[in-house]
């Protein structure tokens, strides 16, 4: 092979090429206008444009980030009556979302409640831009769970519609809004739906058993009930669950006698492959969007539930995962005119992004019934100074674990075209969650690190191990209360499975995860020492019962699920932290902390650096001051993803 014309990458190919591109996503559609949030300015902030392309304007000023939409729920709302937009902004990353206004042509935002709910965390449930009716979920960070408030946005006018450790979230309304469908979950898929019309002082229960009315001893089974929508004259339901399909689908019930209940099929879909049915939008009528996650790739149906001559679901259109470019990868974001489609026009915009591709906004439109979709770019964000033959698209590299199941992973090689000659030093990526899933997505902080790292002669492998989503119910809920159990066995399977590898130095591994990843990181740093050259642990919880305490009081309830309780099941969250076998840790730690997370706090990853120190430990800490859980302003983002490259390459060799 010839010698590498891209030695020392570092410097040829700065993090910064790969920055260059700027995200954008989330986006509304109202009157031609697309709204949107970038990190155009350096950090997330909001934009607006013509649909048909034009210079973004920014709608607030330049001192305010916007959170990351990946993780807060939806960021912001257009609201056409009222001319305003509802914004939700935090302080540098510490989820205290607070409600606010701006103009439609943007201004400086001024808060819906004033001071009234400063120091909780609110949240958009749902919002009816047409009647300015929002719901928000009121987290005072104090007592378990959080409230439901209905909200008149024109007159400030609120309404509770219940507060418990469990919920209630509105997960269905009918157009006139006087028919509620509610739910409580209880974690692992074990969901409670309620009915509830405008006026009622109590909910009706639909579907499964509430906690109250349960025998002890006995097992309930999960439903799974998510996104619902009203059809039939508003006396039945549709609603997303796995009673009838682990991968999730349609079922049917009347609301008079809701054990009547059947799955609804859907005729059209084009897709093949593994996945599931990750979401539906209800839209208007019995319109709705279906978005499907297929081995990671996204795929989006219009279509239309009709009753007769037997209930089922038609596929109107293809909009998302069969035309290129919308094709290999994944929708960040669609918006739509609610008043337009209620008129017949057919009209989207879409959010969409690749391993390779920065995020870009299409316009997807039809003029007439007969005509395919037509699909516009609207935007144009663009790697700089790095030919796309350099980067790495990834590959197949899923494998058998130790007891038989399959594992889906993707493992990306530095592109043939760099030159890098003999095996590659390895990096191990472990997404969060743990219940999440490790997507083709640029805009995801993961990416542009993994394709830094290609450049720079390292294959980075990414297993979406037993408990990620995206793979059926029952794959996912196999890591409920068992950290550093099966999942991490998955793992070394993987890193076994790699040794027969001739193009990857197994001799040479590195590991870095986020959050869960960063736990998943400390976990196997520490059970299996002699793996690693080195890890990176990003704000991840190393002593799971400090890691419980340090938690909001409202938040604890769903570690008591997903995790374990601090009291009932001690011995064994001593057993699966990684603090318990910090002597054994023989490589190299990197630790990364956003001062502002309330998740994973300053103090858990403050105690790893100080303990590890000593006992004498090789690690160093990294803390950025103006961030919470993630890494998101570039200043931050250039020095973080250049610090994790540096330290591998420092300790290849050791």
């Amino acid at each position: 092979m010839e010698h590498n014309t891209y030695s020392n990458n570092q410097n040829v190919f700065p993090i910064e090429s790969l920055l260059s591109a700027k995200q954008v996503l989330s986006p509304k559609l109202h009157d031609n206008i697309v709204y949107f949030i970038s990190n155009l300015s350096g950090h997330y902030s909001l934009y607006s444009m013509a649909v048909t392309g034009s210079y973004p304007i920014q709608l607030i000023p330049g001192n305010i980030a916007l959170q990351n939409p990946h993780l807060m729920g939806e960021p912001f709302h257009v609201l056409p009556k009222l001319k305003k937009i509802l914004l939700m902004i935090d302080n540098n990353g510490d989820e205290l979302y607070q409600p606010m206004f701006i103009p439609l042509e943007g201004g400086i935002p001024k808060p819906v409640f004033g001071k009234e709910f400063e120091g909780q965390q609110v949240n958009i449930n749902h919002i009816d831009e047409e009647t300015s009716t929002a719901f928000f979920l009121i987290d005072d960070r104090k007592s378990p769970g959080s409230e439901l408030v209905r909200v008149n946005l024109e007159t400030r006018t609120k309404e509770s519609l219940g507060k418990g450790p469990y919920g209630p979230y509105l997960i269905g309304i009918n157009d006139s809004l006087d028919k509620l469908l509610l739910l409580e979950s209880y974690g692992n898929g074990d969901n409670v739906v309620y009915y509830r019309e405008q006026g009622d002082t109590s909910s009706r229960v639909l579907q499964g058993t509430p906690l109250q009315d349960r025998e002890e001893g006995k097992e309930y089974k999960p439903n799974g009930f998510s996104e619902a929508m009203f059809v039939e004259q508003d006396t039945a339901v549709i609603q997303n669950s796995i009673l009838f399909d682990d991968k999730y689908g349609i079922v049917w019930y009347p609301l008079d006698n809701p054990s009547d209940i059947h799955s609804v099929p859907i005729k059209g879909l084009k897709h093949t492959g593994e996945g599931v049915l990750d979401y539906m939008i209800p839209l208007h009528s019995n319109k709705l969007l279906l978005v499907y996650n297929i081995d990671g790739c996204s795929y989006v149906y219009e279509a239309e539930y009709k009753e007769s001559p037997e209930r089922h679901i038609q596929i109107l259109e293809s909009l998302v995962g069969f035309n290129p470019p919308l094709t290999n990868g994944v929708e960040l974001g669609i918006g739509f005119d609610i008043a337009r489609l209620k008129q017949g026009m057919h009209e989207y915009v879409v959010s969409f992004t690749k391993a390779t591709m920065p995020s870009k906004l299409f316009y997807l439109t039809k003029k007439r019934k007969e005509e395919p979709i037509a699909i516009t770019q609207i935007t144009e964000e663009r790697i700089l100074g790095i030919p796309q033959e350099l980067l790495s698209e990834g590959e197949d590299a899923s494998y058998t674990s130790f007891d038989g199941l399959r594992i889906s992973a993707r493992l990306y090689r530095p592109s043939p075209k760099l030159g890098y000659e003999g095996p590659r030093p390895l990096v191990l990526y472990i997404h969060g969650g743990p219940q999440s899933q490790e997507r083709p997505d640029f805009t995801w902080f993961s990416m542009p690190l993994i394709q830094y790292l290609t450049l720079n002669g390292f294959s980075v492998f990414v297993p979406n191990v037993r408990g990620s989503s995206g793979y059926g119910f029952n794959y996912m809920k196999q890591v409920i209360k068992d950290w550093g159990g099966k999942d991490a066995k998955d793992h070394i399977e993987g890193l076994k499975h790699l040794e027969k590898d001739p193009l990857i130095d197994s001799t040479k591994r590195f590991v870095v995860g986020r959050s869960y990843g960063g736990y998943m990181t400390l976990w196997l740093m520490t059970n299996y020492p002699s793996y690693w050259k080195g890890g990176c642990d990003m704000f991840g919880p190393y002593d799971l019962i400090g890691f419980y305490k340090r938690l909001p009081p409202s938040w604890q309830v769903y570690f008591d699920r997903i995790l374990g309780n601090p009291e009932k099941d001690k011995n064994f969250l001593i057993e699966r932290s990684p603090k318990t076998y910090f002597d054994r840790l023989q490589a190299p730690l990197l630790i990364v902390q956003g001062k502002n997370d309330p998740r994973v706090t300053i103090e858990e990853s403050t105690e790893v650096y100080n303990v590890l120190k000593e006992k004498g430990k090789d690690v160093e800490l990294l803390v950025f001051e103006d961030e919470g859980h993630d890494v998101i302003k570039f200043k931050n983002r250039v020095k973080v993803y250049q610090e994790i490259t540096s330290f591998f390459i420092k300790h290849l060799n050791d």
